[in-house]
């Protein structure tokens, strides 16, 4: 199971592991009511390495992406799902719009996004693919959303 640690900590982390020869695999992500398409997801994600690390947005930063009312669930209870996934090693929290500054600290073998994401707009891409990794764009599971949960909630519970 995973641990939660700070951007620091994930820098000491990486230089060990990279001193072992490990290979670091990382993606981001809000990962807002967890549900099947986000733990596929992240499995997949880890076959590709040795070590998944998982930055996830902070509260705020989630409210700035996708708008008030989000997050549903706090960072910190996000955090702790996320980090007793199997697949996941550590989760590090970070409160930009984008992973860019904590990608350019870790620096990992392999970039991991959804599908749906054009590969030349992966932040990051840059950074990974000119020190030697690579970007991969993960097929997504279909039917399967944070925003589709909360529809069905809405539509189930408030008539909506």
């Amino acid at each position: 199971m995973g641990r939660i640690v700070s951007i620091d900590e994930i820098v000491q982390i990486k230089n060990k592991l990279k001193s072992e020869g490990k290979k670091i695999v990382f993606t981001n992500g809000c990962f807002d009511i967890l549900h099947r398409g986000h733990v596929e997801y992240l499995s997949k994600a880890k076959e590709l390495g040795d070590v998944l690390i998982v930055g996830l947005n902070s509260d705020s930063s989630v409210r700035q992406i996708k708008g008030e009312g989000r997050p549903i669930v706090p960072q910190e209870d996000r955090a702790f799902i996320l980090s007793n996934l199997v697949s996941v090693d550590y989760v590090v929290i970070f409160d930009e719009l984008t992973p860019y500054n904590l990608i350019s600290k870790i620096l990992p073998d392999v970039l991991v996004k959804g599908s749906d994401w054009a590969i030349e707009d992966v932040v990051g891409r840059d950074i990974v693919e000119s020190s030697g990794g690579r970007v991969v764009l993960m097929e997504l599971t279909p039917n399967r959303s944070t925003t589709n949960i909360i529809k069905t909630i809405l539509e189930r519970f408030c008539g909506r």
